[in-house]
């Protein structure tokens, strides 16, 4: 069953202190009682369910039972979510800066897979559980999430910032950023460059490059911004590789992103583009 007809979906920016750690906010809500939907890849996320059980199923076929407070790395592929509902969910995407404050781990290690946080972070993770699920709107859920991740965040050392804000103006500054560029204006060796990206971001800089390429492309397409300056072809070699690199990192063609997009991927696209000057474009964009 993949009907989400009857479900509420809201993001929110994070307060202006937690911008660079925390990417944003979302509160989800589906009335179904099982469903499978795709998640197209993404930065890593750290997650509350509030209500409902079930799994991920990542995009190299390992599948993992979602804890009640989940961790998820970042993803290089399509991840199905496979849920028993009603379902409820708070999370917070992590910025390439937040998952390297919060988890001291390299973001390669965990790409693809998911933790269960209190494994980390400790039981006392199931009272901050409690005081989100009784709260009854957006705003004090993203109250209770901001002062959370102040709380977790402060214990650790912080992550270079210079080389996340380098690496995100990096991604964003072409439709087909050359790795080249990166390393020139990092003063880094490649070998250097490459081990922070992976251990911020989950990935190389190409597979990281080619990531938010496909994710910008299928964005406009699923919001229809098509028209509007830069064709979304131009950053691709031919149709072949546009539809290739889409279905990668997405799930679906670009095909089924202008035709009949998975309910979830659209909404998400849609939400994300309304954060547009609240957060980094890498994310109100891709």
């Amino acid at each position: 069953m993949n009907d989400l007809s009857k479900y509420s979906l809201e993001y929110a920016a994070p307060a202006d202190d937690l911008k660079e750690l925390v990417s944003s906010f979302y509160w989800f809500r589906a009335d179904i009682e099982e469903t499978q939907q795709t998640e197209r890849a993404d930065r890593a996320q750290f997650r509350f369910l509030l209500e409902g059980s079930g799994g991920y199923e990542f995009s190299d076929g390992v599948y993992m039972d979602s804890a009640k407070i989940t961790v998820i790395g970042p993803t290089t592929g399509p991840t199905i979510g496979h849920v028993k509902g009603p379902i409820e969910i708070f999370g917070a995407g992590l910025q390439p800066a937040g998952w390297g404050t919060l988890m001291g781990a390299a973001g390669e290690q965990y790409s693809n897979r998911l933790i269960d946080a209190t494994a980390i972070f400790g039981n006392g993770l199931l009272d901050v559980f409690q005081t989100i699920k009784m709260a009854k709107t957006m705003e004090e859920k993203v109250a209770i999430g901001n002062e959370f991740a102040r709380a977790l965040l402060r214990r650790a050392e912080p992550a270079p910032f210079w080389f996340t804000r380098l690496v995100d103006k990096w991604l964003t500054s072409s439709a087909s950023p050359d790795i080249n560029d990166l390393i020139e204006e990092s003063g880094l060796s490649k070998r250097q460059v490459e081990r922070l990206t992976k251990r911020f971001y989950g990935a190389p800089p190409k597979l990281l490059a080619r990531k938010y390429r496909a994710l910008r492309a299928a964005s406009r397409i699923v919001r229809r911004e098509e028209a509007d300056g830069e064709a979304v072809e131009d950053a691709f070699y031919d149709q072949s590789h546009l539809i290739r690199e889409i279905k990668e990192f997405t799930g679906i063609t670009p095909g089924q992103a202008r035709k009949a997009p998975p309910e979830l991927i659209r909404a998400v696209a849609e939400h994300r583009r309304k954060l547009a000057g609240k957060v980094d474009p890498l994310i109100s964009d891709a």
